[in-house]
């Protein structure tokens, strides 16, 4: 599939079809590099990037979408929202949208190589509960690992939460990661309670999703640096679940990462 058709499928918010399909790549290497592709599109256009989303993280939801490894993509200052513990989010544009609450890094400095899980809390500043908002130009949500990656890592929209300096809530790499492992979160939509999910669902936990995708891009051929100020999302507590406009979700994690509460348009 051609970067031009999944850029074009993104901007017109329109399903791929067979033809296209069936142009697609058949590999995560391919993959990667129509995605790239389509980054280098976007940036000439005018678009900034903002950071990355790790998608996939969730080992309790791979058997339901066919998917058994973490993936990655790009968040744009276009896609990227920040409030302070509710904001607005517009579907419009967006394909088969869908919800998923997670953990927002901001990262003060990029981990060296191969950095250890001591190194790349060293670069981290903040943390933040999220929204992502993801979409799949595949009908029904049925695809492979290598559309997903081609298709911008499912990404669409990112609310970004109330940011805590993380050396306020642990002094060490390991000990975030274990309070980040044990915390949970309830996701509510209109006040009722969807589905309760844990930290450690992604990866063991989000400071080790983060490692693992800091490892992935820098082995990943033509992939853009992390800077200073990047923000990355680290992967959904729960499933992922279908939006509409109009409504109103909630997000409830454990004291002291805070809520968050979104409102759809």
């Amino acid at each position: 599939m051609a970067p031009e058709t999944l850029l074009a499928c993104c901007d017109q918010g329109r399903l791929w079809d067979a033809d296209a399909r069936a142009a697609g790549p058949t590999d995560l290497a391919a993959a990667y590099r129509d995605a790239l592709a389509v980054r280098a599109l976007r940036i000439a256009r005018g678009e900034v990037p903002a950071g990355y989303k790790i998608g996939f993280t969730n080992r309790t939801i791979w058997q339901r979408y066919g998917v058994f490894a973490p993936i990655w993509g790009t968040v744009w200052n276009t896609s990227l929202t920040h409030c302070e513990g509710a904001g607005a989010v517009s579907l419009a544009g967006t394909t088969q949208p869908r919800l998923e609450p997670e953990i927002v890094f901001g990262l003060a400095a990029p981990p060296p190589a191969d950095a250890t899980l001591e190194q790349v809390f060293a670069c981290v500043d903040w943390l933040a509960p999220g929204f992502e908002v993801v979409q799949s130009h595949a009908p029904g949500w049925k695809f492979s690992a290598a559309e997903t990656v081609a298709d911008g890592g499912l990404h669409a929209r990112l609310l970004v939460g109330r940011r805590t300096p993380v050396r306020a809530l642990a002094g060490s790499g390991v000990a975030l990661d274990d309070r980040l492992a044990a915390s949970g979160v309830r996701l509510l939509h209109e006040g009722h309670l969807i589905e309760a999910g844990q930290g450690r669902n992604v990866l063991d936990g989000p400071l080790h999703a983060l490692r693992h995708f800091v490892r992935e891009l820098q082995a990943c051929p033509g992939a853009p640096a992390l800077r200073a100020g990047d923000v990355v999302t680290t992967g959904t507590w729960t499933d992922a679940w279908p939006l509409l406009p109009g409504q109103r979700w909630h997000a409830v994690f454990d004291a002291p990462l805070g809520e968050l509460s979104i409102d759809l348009a």
